[in-house]
């Protein structure tokens, strides 16, 4: 995959309510574009824009991001990107570092 110029931006969340960042990155947050999560928005901010969305799969010892797409253009293959495994301490880390740099409350349960 490889978007051309500055496709992509990172989430906002002051311009959605994507409820807390444990259940977003969880892949637990919304079906607004079906069961796949937006991981990155568009360049102008908002993420139905031109949102790249990922398959999120959490486990007790990792979380996987896979089966991206690009619903907008979905002649656009992303088979060959990722998927990315994490380390779910890690992520867990990463996410309530994220919550608090945002003021958001997470729970720290896993699915």
């Amino acid at each position: 995959m490889q978007p051309t110029g500055d496709a992509y931006g990172g989430l906002i969340p002051e311009f959605f309510r994507f409820g807390p960042m444990q259940d977003h990155f969880l892949g637990r947050s919304t079906n607004a574009m079906g069961p796949k999560t937006p991981v990155l928005g568009c360049e102008c901010g908002q993420w139905g824009c031109w949102p790249l969305m990922a398959r999120i799969t959490a486990t007790a010892d990792f979380v996987t991001w896979d089966a991206f797409e690009q619903p907008h253009r979905e002649a656009r293959g992303c088979v060959a990107f990722g998927p990315f495994l994490f380390d779910r301490h890690q992520y867990d880390g990463a996410l309530r570092a994220l919550s608090a740099a945002i003021g958001s409350d997470i729970d720290d349960t896993r699915a």
